[in-house]
């Protein structure tokens, strides 16, 4: 789940981490309260809050000097599309006057399965171009979980990334602190860029970015209370009624995935992208499904106008093959345009599963084995 703007600084001002003042806006005429209810002095910077990156190189920073062209600017932005997202909010902050800009970030390293630190002395917009010309100017460190963030953490980054260490000591308090939020919100990621030295030589997270763990969510009321602000795929949202997990993938994807268990839908869209095909989006049932709620997951996969076939990978122990199986079905007489469906399953009432796939024999193959289907379904295209 990633967290727009102003809510990932709201965590970091929970943890102590400094950060602006402001204010969220959604209308034009809330603005002149809003902004002196924040006690905001003008020049003033309006930021669309949108779920991606980029939004500066898009146009989706502005600065205004006086309350009319803070409105102004507001206009030009509110419902503005950002590389595909609304903006729909907008976050007003008082221009900062800044000497230098960092990037600091903390992610979830799958090599290592250890939060990784991030940290480079040239952050911005021109964090990604450093990144390609000039790697070796960022620093990383993996960080034990057991033994958290040490001195040496702190020293190897500063010195790695030629970083002024006039600013250590606070570099290493906004380091301790960023880390004791990524753990305690089961994050993926918590990034502050630029994180920013102001003209009293204090630091500053003038931007934030946060992305949290969705198996996590069950813990975490204050984050799903921020999903009214969200802008969701409205297949998520479906498929969350039913307690499914719809993902998309691909946007030019046209094949879609379905099984209950996630390493066997990774393994689904691995073999296959080895074949040349998109996956479009993947849904995973979880345990114990029934055959209405079978009915339900085929129904979304297929409503993307896009998808003309379904791979569907079942284990069956709760999840019963013959219900799948008849979920699929019952789907299937519902559907207007004939999509190709192809099923692996082991494990509960399989046999009972084959007679109902009998009855669908013109929609449903059967395949031994995830590979199989996979050769089914590259066969059936080239057809």
């Amino acid at each position: 789940m990633k967290l727009l703007e102003y809510q990932a600084k709201e965590l970091f001002a929970k943890y102590g981490l400094p950060v602006q003042r402001g204010c969220v806006v959604d209308t034009l005429a809330t603005i002149p309260a809003q902004v002196a209810a924040a006690g905001l002095c003008y020049p003033v910077v309006i930021k669309a809050q949108v779920q991606i990156g980029g939004r500066g190189k898009a146009g989706g920073i502005q600065f205004a000097d006086t309350q009319a062209e803070a409105i102004a600017r507001a206009q030009e932005l509110l419902g503005k599309d950002i590389r595909g997202f609304t903006a729909n909010e907008l976050l007003i902050v008082e221009k900062a006057e800044i000497t230098r800009e960092w990037y600091l970030s903390i992610l979830l390293d799958r090599g290592s399965k250890n939060p990784m630190i991030i940290f480079s002395a040239k952050g911005g917009m021109e964090i990604e171009e450093t990144a390609k010309t000039n790697p070796e100017a960022i620093a990383k460190v993996t960080v034990n979980p057991f033994v958290g963030i040490r001195d040496y953490h702190i020293d190897y980054l500063l010195d790695v990334s030629g970083a002024d260490k006039g600013c250590r000591a606070q570099f290493a308090v906004m380091v301790d602190k960023l880390y004791r939020l990524f753990i305690d919100y089961n994050a993926l990621l918590v990034e502050i860029n630029p994180l920013a030295t102001d003209e009293n030589g204090q630091l500053i997270a003038l931007d934030g970015k946060v992305d949290i763990d969705d198996s996590a969510l069950y813990k975490l009321p204050d984050i799903v209370a921020c999903r009214d602000h969200l802008q969701e795929d409205p297949l998520v949202l479906q498929a969350r009624k039913f307690d499914f997990l719809y993902i998309p993938v691909e946007e030019s994807g046209d094949i879609a995935v379905m099984s209950n268990g996630s390493g066997l839908l990774m393994s689904c869209i691995d073999l296959l992208a080895q074949k040349g095909m998109a996956v479009s989006a993947a849904l995973d049932l979880g345990g114990g499904a029934t055959a209405e709620r079978i009915k339900e997951a085929v129904r979304i996969l297929l409503t993307h106008k896009r998808v003309k076939a379904l791979l569907i990978s079942i284990f069956g122990g709760i999840t019963r093959c013959d219900e799948v199986v008849e979920g699929v079905r019952l789907a299937l007489l519902e559907q207007a345009e004939k999509k190709t469906v192809v099923i692996r399953m082991e494990g509960t009432n399989k046999e009972c599963a084959m007679d109902i796939v009998a009855r669908v024999a013109d929609q449903v193959t059967t395949a031994t084995s995830i590979p199989d289907a996979v050769n089914i379904l590259a066969q059936k295209r080239q057809a």
